[in-house]
C-alpha cells in the first residue's frame, strides 16, 4: 500500500507499539543517536521527580537502530492521534529517512524531543542517570522497567547500543542492591 505511513520507534515503541500496523521491520536512522536525555513526568516519572526516557540527538557520525511500523490509511489518523497523546511530554514529529536491512529506504515519522521542550534534561554521567532511573516511577510503571525492556529488546534484535546497555547495567546493579529489580519483560 503506497498510502501507508512508516513510524520509527527507538524507545518504548520498539517493545510496545500499542497500535495496529500492517508491517514491522528493523530499521535505522543515520545521523542520530539514542540518548536518555528526555525527562518523563507523564509516564515513567511525575512532576518534581521525572524519569528518564530516550530521544534522538543529532550526531552525524552515528546511527540509531529501531523498528519501523507501516500504518495503513484507514487507521492513520487514529494511530497518529494516539501517538501524539502518548508522546505529548515534549516530543514533536520529525520526518526522517528510514533504512532497512535490504538496503531499501523510505521516509518515516519519528517523535523527537528537542532542547526546546520543558522536560528536556540533557546529558548526565551514567551513574546520575541510573540513580534517577532507579528512583523514578510514574503512571506507566517504574522507569527501570523502561530501560531494562529497551535493553532486552535491542539485545534480541542483535543491536549494540553502548549508551542503553551501560545504563541498563547500572540500573540493574542499583535495583538489585535495593531489592526492587523490576522484570524487563
Amino acid at each position: 500500500m503506497s498510502d501507508s505511513i512508516w513510524i520509527f520507534g527507538y524507545g518504548s515503541l520498539v517493545w510496545r507499539p500499542a497500535f495496529p500496523y500492517r508491517e514491522r521491520r528493523p530499521a535505522l536512522v543515520n545521523g542520530w543517536a539514542r540518548r536518555f536525555w528526555q525527562g518523563s513526568t507523564d509516564h515513567r516519572g511525575v512532576p518534581g521527580a521525572p524519569g528518564r526516557v530516550v530521544t534522538l540527538v543529532a550526531d552525524a557520525t552515528l546511527h540509531c537502530h529501531g523498528v519501523a511500523y507501516a500504518v495503513t490509511p484507514d487507521v492513520r489518523d487514529e494511530v497518529l492521534g494516539g501517538l501524539d497523546h502518548r508522546e505529548r511530554g515534549g516530543y514533536e514529529r520529525r520526518e526522517l529517512d528510514l533504512h532497512f536491512d535490504d538496503r531499501s529506504m523510505t521516509r518515516g515519522l519519528a517523535y523527537v524531543a528537542t532542547q526546546r521542550n520543558p522536560n528536556y534534561l540533557g546529558p548526565a554521567p551514567v551513574e546520575a542517570l541510573a540513580s534517577q532511573v532507579a528512583r523514578a516511577h510514574g503512571p506507566s510503571g517504574p522507569n527501570a522497567e523502561y530501560v531494562l525492556r529497551l535493553a532486552q529488546a535491542l539485545e534480541e534484535m542483535g543491536v549494540d547500543d553502548a549508551h542503553v546497555f551501560e545504563l541498563a547495567a547500572h540500573v540493574r546493579a542499583l535495583t538489585r542492591s535495593s531489592g526492587e529489580e523490576p522484570e524487563p519483560g
